[in-house]
């Protein structure tokens, strides 16, 4: 048998106790993200792996939003979060701190996320797309590498915030093999 588990026996960390935690070293970039929905849910995923920070940019919006709250239940107090102005600032600041940069887009010789092999000595900073746009041009030509989800059906073509869950979880699960 399979008792649901009540909220207070999840063992859930404090806020605090997250920020002392050691992190997966994965930065997520948000690159024009449109939907505080989206934006939220990406706050709730970077908490529930416990990643380094997220990158906001360009017209993606900041906490506090009533709407970005919504979803991200909490996580924007928990998550680390710092905005720039342009996703490539973000990117050349990224390179400079040693981070291996990686695209999530649908490119020539992009590299398939089931073939994707993490350096777990390297530090990865994932950028994510606008929902109509993707991934800017210039920051896939300033990009280490580019990350695909395999994609079967019709239309090839995934929620931003589901995209950022299949990538996190694969990724951090490299790392804390």
């Amino acid at each position: 048998m399979h008792k649901k588990l009540q909220n207070e026996e999840l063992n859930r960390i404090s806020v605090e106790e997250f920020k002392v935690q050691d992190k997966t070293p994965i930065i997520v970039v948000l690159d024009n993200i449109r939907s505080l929905n989206n934006i939220g849910s990406v706050f709730r995923t970077a908490d529930s792996f416990l990643l380094e920070a997220i990158y906001l940019c360009g017209i993606t919006a900041q906490p506090p939003h009533r709407d970005i709250q919504k979803t991200a239940l909490g996580a924007t107090e928990s998550v680390t979060w710092k905005y720039f102005e342009s996703t490539t600032k973000a990117i050349e600041d990224l390179k400079q701190e040693n981070y291996k940069i990686a695209s999530i887009e649908q490119t020539e010789n992009s590299v398939m996320l089931n073939k994707y092999t993490v350096n777990k000595n390297e530090k990865l900073a994932i950028v994510f797309g606008n929902e109509v746009k993707g991934v800017e041009q210039e920051v896939i030509n300033n990009s280490d590498v580019v990350i695909e989800i395999p994609q079967y059906g019709t239309k090839h073509s995934l929620n931003i915030s589901v995209s950022a869950g299949i990538v996190i979880w694969e990724l951090q699960k490299q790392y804390r093999v």
